[in-house]
């Protein structure tokens, strides 16, 4: 194990041979970081902290702070990240609560820009690029592939969907849906399906189309909901993606990003 001399590891940490942890970097008791990871200086985890391996942590990132939420009482909450993920400079990443099931969790493969927040309870998926600065109030769900641009901020209980992209500078107030593109300039808007994205990751040119038939009929025909649920059901060929799209506005709470 490559420990600088300067780092402070308490002796209750549970680290990997192979870990690396640079200069003044401090590990806390109840943290447990899988093979390979490196802390590359000045990186402050604190437990219950559970990462995986193959990560890097860049100079000043902070995992698993206690909640800046006012309920937060000093519960013992958990932060968990995966594996393969890149934390660049200023991030922060706090603890779970008990208002939100104790654990803050990052999947796998995630890149996370300087200075992004990453608050209680928030929820992370795989291969999803978090912009600089991006900020989550707690409660947050990011599903698997999701882009969000720089500086942009989401509303607690927020959820972005997967294959979503997010404009810079977004203030997102309602869920965005999954394989959208949208953007906020003055105010939240969709601007079709994330075609340029779809098409990057393989998708097929039929599913690409139904996408496009259906944020048509949802966002641009003058219908309500209901009746633009009801013309896409009869209208535009059937596919996973539009089937997933169908079932997480039924599964919105808060509205949506039209």
């Amino acid at each position: 194990m490559a420990i600088h001399p300067t780092a402070i590891v308490d002796s209750q940490a549970r680290i990997s041979p192979d870990v690396e942890i640079g200069p003044y970097c401090v590990i806390g008791a109840d943290v447990e970081i899988g093979a390979r990871t490196r802390l590359m200086a000045h990186v402050f985890v604190e437990g219950a902290a559970y990462i995986g391996e193959d990560n890097v942590f860049y100079p000043y990132s902070t995992v698993g702070v206690a909640s800046q939420d006012l309920k937060y009482k000093g519960e013992r909450a958990e932060t968990r990240i995966g594996n393969r993920n890149k934390i660049r400079e200023f991030v922060s990443i706090h603890r779970g609560t008990e208002g939100g099931g104790l654990v803050t969790a990052i999947g796998d493969d995630n890149l996370v820009m300087a200075y992004a927040h990453v608050a209680h309870d928030v929820r992370v998926g795989d291969r999803t690029q978090l912009g600089n600065a991006v900020t989550f109030a707690g409660h947050v769900v990011v599903e698997d592939w999701a882009v969000i641009e720089a500086f942009s901020g989401v509303h607690q209980f927020c959820r972005i969907g997967k294959h979503a992209f997010v404009g810079g500078y977004s203030v997102i107030t309602k869920d965005v849906l999954p394989y959208s593109m949208t953007v906020t300039p003055r105010e939240s808007k969709v601007f079709g399906e994330n075609k340029v994205g779809l098409e990057r990751r393989g998708f097929s040119k039929e599913a690409i189309e139904s996408l496009h038939k259906a944020f048509r009929l949802l966002t641009r025909s003058g219908l309500n909901t209901t009746q633009a649920l009801e013309r896409i059901r009869a209208e535009v060929r059937d596919c996973a993606e539009v089937s997933d799209l169908l079932a997480f506005l039924e599964r919105s709470e808060r509205g949506f990003v039209k």
